[in-house]
């Protein structure tokens, strides 16, 4: 309470007339966050304003009400729930798994309604998003909600008015001055893929058992006895459908009662349209599975309904289903199958990951025989083992992974997983590091041939030894035709040989040759980079070649001396010597050299902090074994700057052969030229200023 409020009083009527606009307030900003996705104030601004209504409510009990924000957080737990009848029961849809299910549906409409009708007229058709949560139904009277119950066996449901009171996407008083005397408003509650992400995260940090997946995770919440749990949890309703009205007349269509919901103030899904036909209800369909994967929350299909309601009326029920609405479900994302085995697979940086094989099952529109089990830690965690019925997941083009076991169909004769502790492939020992979840081949992409793709790869990139042409699918089919099998092999290629690969012709193949040719001269920083030693990276890599300036200092440096380099502590310093110890590295090391490919080398390049302070510089043509991005990086870590265009406030040009128009421009100017040599010395030594220009300065 504010710290006047005793000493200074003031009038009941004020604090109802406070109490009622900060109530208002806090509605519309939840209803701009749960409901439009568009937050109107900051989380902080809004905790302000609930907490002093909070407190101002436990000031002034009398000023309470049972729609206010601050009831949302949860009461005492329930010792049971009670049971629901519903007015009008809660119905199941008919469904439909292909375009023939629909053109079907489609046929039986217009058979129905075809008194009236021409030939040639199209149903209009609500269409909406099949959302995989829990169905819902909302009882508001006189715009007050009064009751929730869950759908139950269709007839009888529970009652979990508590716990949908904590759903902030659910308004507690309808909007407008007018809401009808009684609404029953049937819907689903859901969790968003991010909240459920997050609270799966709780869960691990807690040390509790996960959820399986946001449906569970929604139902799970919802059917708490301990509202304030359910209140610690996201949970989103969308409406779309209805039970019973009074007291306000009924729209004549189904998107003009979503359209009439939305006044209201409860959440529609923006997910709908209204369209014609068979071949719009198809179309919707496809186009909603198109970007299924992308939308914040889980689907398993749409809805179809005929829009207007007098002809959903003529059409009635079917057994327990409405003959004027249809759920054209997308292939099952999960599904039920059993682990005959665990492997492991080697990936293309060595990381070891557990494989299961599985009986096979239909999920996701394809036939699952393989599940990713992500590392040794996570079979754990989830205690899967062979001959375990699982579920398995597969959603969209994601690897299919195994979500969870089933604790009952656990047999007598299961097998726990055990990593093992040679590599697969070339049998070089796994290792993990204390602080890693991943396990890896320690033999390397120059040993392992299931790390040689991704090792010649990275060899080859811009940032390595920079082989133009020599791409992804161009290493992938040298290595899977034999043609080479270490990176020294790239260079002693032919024409003939490359010329015979797919989609290689002779001039092609002829631009790789140059193109290897020339990155035969490189730098030391480049060459150290490009052999893919675990934990050197590009700017370690640097550090290496400046501290030791030779190829062979830093192949027999100690720990001791590698952890005099900046940026390189223990772990890398380890890295690096394991490196060296296996005599294939050092063997294509001294392959490499001997097939010609060279950089300079000498004491080691100590660049002093900003020796190039202040100056600026502008690179043109190409130098003899630098790369503009090289110098540039040398340049800037001296202290210098780089710039594109040559002006009167430039310092130095480093031009190099086939300079072109900026070298003239420098020259017109006066400005001093450096070569590669010249500009080496300057960053070692910085600008050399003549006697006469240190007295005039």
């Amino acid at each position: 309470m504010h710290a006047d409020s005793h000493s200074a009083p003031v009038a009941p009527g004020d604090w109802h007339a406070r109490a009622a606009s900060l109530r208002a307030a806090l509605d519309r900003h939840n209803y701009a966050y749960y409901v439009l996705d568009d937050p109107s104030i900051p989380d902080a601004e809004y905790d302000k304003l609930f907490h002093e209504l909070q407190a101002l409510e436990q000031e002034y009990p009398e000023l309470a009400t049972s729609d206010s924000p601050t009831q949302r957080v949860g009461g005492a737990p329930l010792p049971q729930f009670e049971q629901v009848r519903h007015a009008i029961p809660m119905l199941s849809l008919g469904n439909g798994f292909s375009d023939e299910d629909v053109v079907a549906f489609d046929k039986r409409i217009k058979d129905v309604l075809s008194d009236g009708l021409s030939s040639e007229t199209e149903i209009a058709y609500a269409t909406e998003l099949k959302f995989d949560g829990l169905a819902i139904s909302l009882r508001y009277e006189n715009g007050l909600l009064v009751g929730a119950a869950t759908r139950g066996d269709g007839a009888t449901g529970e009652n979990v008015t508590a716990n949908i009171r904590t759903v902030r996407a659910i308004p507690l008083r309808l909007h407008g001055d007018d809401p009808p005397h009684i609404l029953e408003v049937r819907g689903e509650v859901l969790m968003y893929k991010n909240d459920f992400a997050k609270l799966n995260q709780r869960q691990r940090d807690a040390g509790q058992k996960e959820f399986a997946n946001p449906r569970n995770a929604a139902a799970g919440s919802l059917r708490q006895l301990d509202s304030r749990i359910t209140a610690q949890r996201t949970l989103r309703f969308f409406t779309y459908g209805i039970g019973v009205l009074e007291g306000a007349p009924m729209p004549a269509s189904h998107s003009a009662l979503l359209d009439w919901y939305v006044s209201l103030g409860l959440p529609v899904c923006k997910e709908r349209a209204v369209v014609y036909g068979a071949e719009g209800l198809l179309a919707f369909y496809h186009d909603v599975g198109a970007k299924r994967e992308k939308l914040p929350y889980e689907i398993d299909g749409v809805v179809y309904k005929v829009d207007r309601l007098d002809q959903q009326q003529q059409l009635g029920f079917v057994s327990r289903a409405p003959r004027f609405a249809l759920a054209h479900k997308f292939p099952a994302q999960e599904a039920l199958t059993v682990v005959q085995d665990i492997e492991v697979q080697v990936g293309r940086t060595g990381a070891i990951t557990p494989v299961a094989r599985l009986a096979p099952v239909f999920v996701g529109g394809v036939t699952v025989t393989n599940a990713t089990l992500h590392n040794e830690d996570e079979v754990r965690r989830k205690d899967i083992q062979i001959g375990d019925t699982v579920i398995v997941r597969r959603a969209g083009d994601v690897i299919p992974e195994v979500v969870a076991y089933v604790p009952e169909s656990r047999p007598a004769d299961a097998k726990p997983f055990e990593m093992p502790t040679a590599c697969p492939v070339c049998g070089s020992p796994i290792v993990r590091l204390e602080d890693e979840a991943i396990a890896r081949c320690s033999g390397g992409w120059v040993k392992c041939s299931a790390q040689r793709k991704g090792g010649l790869q990275h060899f080859a990139s811009r940032r390595a030894m920079d082989i133009e042409g020599l791409g992804d699918q161009l290493i992938e089919q040298l290595v899977d035709k034999h043609v080479i099998t270490t990176a020294a092999d790239l260079y002693r290629l032919g024409l003939t040989a490359l010329s015979e690969l797919d989609r290689m012709a002779e001039k092609s193949a002829q631009n790789v040759l140059d193109a290897l040719e020339k990155s035969k001269s490189t730098t030391l920083a480049r060459f150290i980079y490009a052999l893919g030693i675990r934990h050197v990276g590009e700017a370690t890599a640097k550090e290496l070649a400046r501290h030791f300036g030779n190829m062979d200092a830093v192949m027999a440096a100690t720990e001791e001396q590698l952890l005099e380099v900046a940026d390189v502590g223990p772990v890398v310093a380890r890295s690096i010597i394991s490196f060296f110890a296996d005599g294939l590295n050092v063997e294509l090391v001294n392959q490499l050299r001997a097939a010609g490919v060279h950089w300079i080398e000498g004491a080691g390049i100590d660049i002093p902090a900003k020796t190039l302070a202040g100056k600026t510089f502008v690179l043109t043509g190409t130098l003899p074994t630098l790369t503009r991005d090289d110098a540039a990086q040398m340049i800037e870590a001296a202290g210098g700057k780089v710039s594109g265009s040559v002006s009167k406030k430039t310092g130095y040009v480093v031009a190099g052969a086939e300079a072109g128009s900026k070298l003239a421009k420098a020259e017109e100017l006066g400005i001093a030229i450096l070569d590669e040599e010249a500009l080496l010395a300057l960053i070692q030594n910085g600008p050399q200023e003549s006697p006469e220009q240190a007295v005039a300065e």
